[in-house]
């Protein structure tokens, strides 16, 4: 699936996410050999990642992409930086670390430029400074590729830390 598919699949009422999950959860079940097992261990059996992870994976593929320049300069204006908003320096973690805006409803608190702060603050230095896309996307995978929320269901999150990295190894292209 693509990537950009998923970039508003939080704003979507719990209900509607679970139904979509359940599309998948019945196409699992009917391979061969998957029927009794739980949904975590068939995705994790069929290397698939859930549909909410897919997303939090794609909502950071796609703000690399908006800090990068890679869309219109205006789609860079829903995005604040810390560096652009305060004068304060050592601020802890990555030299993109985006400034958290309020937000007074839910529907607020959803959307992209909100709900991608705490998850791309927290990712290191040498991942949102990638040279490329691709390499971006290399380095998450590798950052996160022992997450549980891989294989879990929708309420899951993105937990602790990730991997350590060996730039030396990185691939360019996928």
């Amino acid at each position: 699936m693509h990537e950009t598919l998923f970039i508003n699949f939080s704003t979507i009422d719990a209900s509607l996410k679970h139904m979509i999950e359940n599309v998948q959860r019945r196409a699992t079940k009917q391979l061969p050999g998957l029927k009794n097992l739980t949904y975590s261990e068939r995705l994790q059996k069929l290397k698939l990642p859930s549909l909410n992870f897919r997303r939090v994976r794609g909502d950071m593929i796609e703000l690399y992409k908006i800090l990068n320049g890679k869309y219109d300069k205006e789609a860079a204006q829903f995005v604040k930086l810390w560096k652009d908003m305060t004068t304060r320096t050592g601020v802890r973690g990555n030299s993109l670390k985006i400034f958290p805006q309020r937000a007074r409803t839910e529907l607020r608190r959803n959307a992209f430029a909100l709900r991608v702060v705490r998850t791309w603050n927290t990712l290191p230095e040498i991942i949102v400074t990638s040279p490329t896309t691709n390499t971006f996307k290399n380095r998450l995978d590798k950052y996160w590729k022992n997450q549980t929320m891989m294989y879990e269901d929708y309420k899951s999150t993105i937990t602790g830390s990730g991997e350590d990295l060996d730039i030396e190894t990185d691939e360019e292209e996928l």
